[in-house]
């Protein structure tokens, strides 16, 4: 009869043993890429050792820069553009595509054959300006996404001048590299950031990811310092692309680094930042500049047209104040502080 009872007992404790849930383990680190930082957070429950998936994750960011990276002399974009005999890798080829679906999205506010341009308006590698009115004709002749192709593995060009600029994509496409790699880990909880860029998978500990957006003031550079808005999210990507960090004042005159491809000119609207929710951090991204560039009233416009695309927008009222616009499915994860 004791050794009935004693065993009862036993099992009785083996079964609440069983039931108690250990709380779960976040792990993060942070590291540097594309000329900016990147972070991740994510539940280890696979016990992966931690040093070896920062390893993993850098090389995988290094490999991405010497394919995409407009500041490697040696990647495979940058010898493109200077017409050498060099084959796009996979990494290439899969932003070239989703580029191609960006503009065909936005009717061509978002163009990677804007490299011309921004180098004449002095951004990018060589900030230095040389645009002036009597470039504007010959530098449009090269702007174009029908002007380049992909065939058989190859970039064709119309003229060999026609440079890329994947920097308006790149950073949340390389988001979506990463998320994969924890995809294929069996990582089910995680946030991966790399230079403001977001996608978040699962939960953390049982609650929705938070978010923080920025507040589009001129020089804010440090990502969370000054926040305007906080969104919860999960499984689903974030881009926020704003003119408040990359410009120069020239004779009292403010020039953003976003080009209008379709004028040439540098986007001059009341829209100070724009960020997209959506599955993939590349189309958000991408989707984010083209937003920009549009101006606020065809933004919302074209959200409307796009049942998967979310936005919350930031402009400026005629007296200078800071006004926002949510879209309707959105507003019920926003919080302001």
């Amino acid at each position: 009869m004791i050794n009935k009872l004693l065993s009862l007992l036993l099992l009785i404790a083996f079964l609440n043993s069983g039931c108690t849930k250990s709380k779960p383990v976040f792990e993060n680190f942070i590291g540097f890429a594309q000329g900016s930082t990147y972070s991740v957070v994510y539940e280890n429950t696979k016990k992966i050792d931690q040093g070896e998936l920062r390893q993993k994750v850098d090389k995988i960011l290094n490999d991405f820069d010497k394919s995409l990276s407009l500041y490697n002399d040696s990647s495979i974009l940058s010898r493109i553009n200077r017409n050498e005999d060099a084959v796009p890798d996979s990494f290439f080829t899969e932003a070239y595509r989703k580029s191609v679906l960006v503009n065909q999205m936005t009717e061509g506010a978002f163009d990677i054959t804007v490299g011309p341009l921004v180098r004449a308006w002095g951004f990018g590698p060589d900030a230095h300006k040389s645009f002036t009115e009597a470039k504007h004709d010959s530098l449009m002749k090269l702007i174009g996404m029908k002007k380049v192709s992909l065939i058989n593995g190859r970039l064709i060009k119309t003229d060999p001048h026609i440079c890329l600029d994947f920097n308006a994509i790149a950073q949340g496409y390389s988001v979506d590299v990463i998320c994969r790699f924890f995809d294929s880990l069996g990582i089910k909880n995680y946030l991966v950031e790399i230079g403001g860029e977001v996608k978040a998978k699962g939960k953390k500990a049982g609650n929705l990811w938070r978010i923080g957006i920025d507040k589009p003031i001129d020089n804010n550079l440090t990502p969370g310092e000054s926040l305007q808005a906080i969104l919860k999210m999960s499984n689903k990507a974030i881009s926020t692309s704003g003119n408040y960090r990359k410009f120069y004042v020239e004779d009292g005159i403010k020039y953003s680094h976003h080009i209008d491809p379709r004028t040439g000119y540098t986007t001059r609207n009341n829209l100070l930042s724009v960020s997209i929710i959506t599955d993939e951090c590349a189309i958000a991204d991408g989707v984010a500049t083209g937003c920009l560039v549009m101006g606020k009233e065809k933004a919302i416009e074209f959200i409307g047209m796009h049942p998967t695309l979310e936005a919350y927008m930031i402009y400026s009222d005629e007296q200078g104040n800071f006004k926002t616009w949510a879209s309707e499915k959105l507003r019920r994860y926003l919080s302001e502080p």
